[in-house]
């Protein structure tokens, strides 16, 4: 099978795409030609991969140009974008959206009416679970994922200050939106965290291990189930979450559930601090659920299978 994925918004080497979805299929001997902003984000593609560099965010005509490239004479195209969907080539194999952005239920029945619509009750959000990660220390806290002003930029900031006088260092790492760069600059700079920027997902779950606990912070505006839980989980971290992920950590009973505000996080976080058997507890406790329920490896056969039934090949039908 010859599969192209798509996307214009994500970063080329976002985990659900390249490495858990991407990689299954290369390794089930499958041929990708993978459409991504590989310039905008100054990333080499992978070795293996048949590459077609767009524009961050392109013109539906340029998008239109690229996956009209990136589909010849390919079996499936899984594109990671809503708005691809308004760019896709006439000539043009079975289409499948991943949804990853909130849309609108009129958006998901007319793109279910003509392509299929996956969400992640298809395809399920997971992690690469460490088989012994160590022990939550007591020295710094760490956040993963992208950062901006409804993830919690300013609260993160102001609980980093916080801490400070308690010995508890903040790791931040992930990309940031525009607008909250100069905050995250300035905290820097003056000493309150560390900011990592942008780093591959198997080093930044490695930069995780060992941390106090591992920080989910959303407005309300949020909706989407924060992802990253599941990797502090699978790295035996305990979580410290707003409600948006209330329901990964109570079903796992692996940290605590606190609103959108400094002095919550900040209480919570001494909290484990405090009680090192507790935040042991915890996170063996995620990790326990983490290596049953999340494990990519163990749903990535799945996902292959769904996509050679997607492009209607028989299972065996390898790339040639």
């Amino acid at each position: 099978m010859r599969a192209c994925v798509a996307t214009t918004v994500h970063h080329p080497e976002d985990a659900r795409i390249m490495h858990r979805q991407i990689r299954a299929l290369i390794d089930a001997g499958h041929e990708v030609t993978y459409v991504a902003p590989f310039t905008h984000f100054n990333v080499t593609p992978a070795m293996g991969i048949a590459a077609v560099d767009v524009a961050h965010r392109a013109s539906l005509g340029r998008a239109r140009g690229a996956l009209r490239r990136g589909v010849r004479d390919a079996d499936l195209l899984i594109v990671h974008d809503h708005r691809l969907l308004h760019a896709l080539p006439y000539r043009r194999p079975p289409v499948v959206w991943d949804v990853r952005e909130q849309v609108s239920p009129r958006q998901f029945a007319r793109a279910g009416r003509r392509h299929q619509v996956v969400t992640s009750a298809v395809v399920p959000e997971a992690t690469l679970v460490s088989p012994s990660p160590p022990p939550p220390g007591d020295t710094r806290v760490v956040h993963i994922g992208r950062l901006s002003g409804e993830r919690g930029v300013s609260e993160l900031i102001g609980l980093a200050e916080r801490l400070v006088p308690h010995g508890v260092r903040m790791d931040l790492i992930g990309a940031a939106a525009p607008d909250v760069r100069p905050l995250l600059r300035d905290a820097q700079r003056v000493g309150l965290l560390d900011w990592f920027g942008y780093v591959p997902n198997r080093h930044a779950l490695r930069m995780a291990e060992g941390a106090l606990a591992g920080l989910s912070l959303a407005d309300d505006t949020v909706r989407t189930l924060p992802t990253k839980i599941m990797d502090y989980m699978g790295r035996g971290l305990p979580v410290v979450t707003t409600p948006q992920g209330a329901s990964l950590v109570e079903n796992a009973g692996c940290g605590l559930v606190v609103p959108l505000d400094v002095d919550a996080v900040l209480n919570a976080v001494l909290d484990l601090k405090e009680n090192p058997e507790r935040r042991v507890r915890l996170g063996e406790l995620g990790h326990a659920q983490a290596r049953t329920r999340h494990h990519w490896p163990d749903h990535a056969a799945a996902f292959v299978s769904r996509a050679e039934s997607w492009a209607g090949v028989p299972a065996h039908a390898l790339a040639v």
